[in-house]
């Protein structure tokens, strides 16, 4: 029987558009055992840091990069995700299966640790996605699904312009250092540079997923008001700030570039305010 090869980017081909498909609502979780768990892996998924310690070395939760619990459409939403793996990825270079994507997402966006595919932590994440994704067509590209994919820009991407956009709409909720902002204890609004932010081999390093995001979803609660223009000169200002080492750094800057970065859409590596991206 002939087959297609598919891939991760399966659902990028389809242009950014307003979802059709909609998860079921909060109020509709289950009871028993497997409503428990679900919950859990709703909690998991936004104070990730509280419910998944021992596997987080950031201030990050899941639900910074996947908005509204997981549900918003072109913001990664986590029912996109139940339904388009196991698929080939070319960052690992083998076919990924929901639980080694989220094994990632924990090693690469939340600078942690790889909590084994056993663990309670896992099997709660797994079975928030599966209910989320309840209707969704399985290994059919859904609207929505993923960041959107922008044209490449009239003009290259610029640090200074960055700068200003990162100023005037970006600075008041994630602070003038990057840090983002905590109160009681809690980080309100996530750091987007620094030893508390996603490493250099989390997907939102790359200019074009950081660019698709931003323009889509920020600032928060008024995605689409910046032009993309805006998006990718913001998104490369956030991007050449320094940030925790990829975890597959080998022998050297120059060599984990050569290796895993070497592309346009990576500053790793790369010389910005007489500074080395990657280095110490």
């Amino acid at each position: 029987m002939a087959s297609a090869a598919r891939t991760a980017s399966a659902a990028e081909k389809i242009p950014a558009a307003s979802a059709t498909f909609s998860p079921p609502a909060e109020n509709t979780l289950p009871e028993g055992d497997y409503g428990k768990v679900i919950s859990l892996g709703e909690k998991i998924f936004m104070e990730t840091g509280k419910y998944a310690p021992q596997y987080v070395g950031n201030n990050l939760n899941c639900v910074n990069c996947h908005l509204d619990a997981g549900r918003k459409p072109d913001s990664s939403p986590l029912w996109a995700a139940f339904v388009h793996y196991p698929a080939f990825r070319s960052k690992t270079g083998k076919v990924d299966t929901l639980a080694s994507r989220i094994q990632g997402c924990f090693q690469f966006s939340m600078n942690g640790k790889v909590p084994p595919l056993d663990d309670e932590i896992m099997t709660a994440l797994q079975t928030y996605a599966f209910w989320l994704a309840k209707g969704a067509p399985v290994g059919t590209p859904m609207p929505g699904s993923g960041y959107p994919k922008l044209k490449k820009p009239t003009l290259a991407p610029d640090y200074t312009r960055g700068e200003k956009v990162y100023v005037q709409n970006c600075a008041l909720c994630h602070g003038a250092d990057g840090r983002g902002a905590r109160a009681d204890g809690r980080q309100v609004f996530p750091p987007l540079w620094g030893e508390k932010s996603f490493n250099w081999g989390a997907g939102m390093h790359q200019i074009a997923n950081a660019a698709g995001f931003i323009h889509a979803n920020m600032p928060l609660g008024k995605g689409g008001s910046l032009s993309e223009q805006d998006a990718w000169d913001v998104a490369i200002y956030m991007n050449s700030h320094e940030r925790p080492q990829d975890p597959r750094f080998t022998i050297s800057v120059a060599a984990t570039r050569k290796k895993y970065h070497d592309t346009d859409d990576s500053m790793y590596g790369r010389t910005v305010n007489g500074h080395v991206l990657g280095t110490p």
